[in-house]
């Protein structure tokens, strides 16, 4: 017959082991148990997150519009020639000259109005030849790079319209107003509605 404390001690380790054995069974205590995936489930029709779908447009390709590019008028054209003490164009003239032919107004069929101007140096008469023959050596100029000459017009005006005085309060020359006086004035534009001398004061 065993001893009492023997079976004693036999329940308690029973009891030990139940327990343990309780604890394994629910070790997952407090939370959800994890479900295994159906492999007999049939497969959502909702696209995932990560799946994209093509975006509505808002505007229907025969709804397009082409805006049409609008060409900016082109603007007359108002240019000062310095000359020296002849007719030959110098380099300074000449770079004018070439800036000349990449303006806008020159593509158009306006006039090219080339007005000649001279210092009171010499006679009337002399001044007149002088303001012409640089006006003259202006135009064969922009002929020979393609300008049509039947749009050229050659004005002389002599030493009538000077942008500088000729001469010092006390007389004597001015050097500087002289030769800012001896030039030609280049024009481009539309042809007055009148047509008096194309935009040049003619003078006295």
């Amino acid at each position: 017959m065993p001893k009492p404390m023997t079976m004693v001690a036999a329940g308690v380790l029973a009891l030990s082991l139940a327990a343990c054995d309780v604890r394994r069974a629910g070790e997952n205590d407090g939370e959800t148990p994890l479900e295994e995936p159906d492999a007999t489930a049939e497969p959502s029709a909702t696209p995932s997150a990560t799946e994209s779908s093509p975006a509505a447009s808002i505007l229907r390709d025969d709804e397009a519009v082409d805006v049409p590019l609008v060409e900016e008028p082109a603007e007359p054209v108002e240019l000062t020639i310095p000359f020296a003490d002849g007719p030959e164009i110098s380099a300074a003239a000449a770079r004018l000259l070439e800036q000349l032919l990449r303006e806008d107004a020159l593509d158009e069929d306006w006039p090219v109005i080339l007005a000649g101007h001279t210092d009171s140096g010499g006679n009337d008469q002399a001044n007149l030849r002088s303001s012409r023959a640089r006006a003259e050596a202006v135009a064969a100029w922009l002929v020979e790079r393609g300008v049509a000459d039947e749009r050229i017009e050659v004005i002389a005006f002599g030493e009538q319209n000077p942008v500088a005085p000729n001469a010092l309060p006390d007389g004597t020359p001015n050097e500087s107003g002289r030769r800012a006086n001896r030039r030609v004035e280049v024009r481009i534009a539309p042809p007055p509605a009148d047509d008096d001398g194309a935009g040049f004061d003619q003078g006295a």
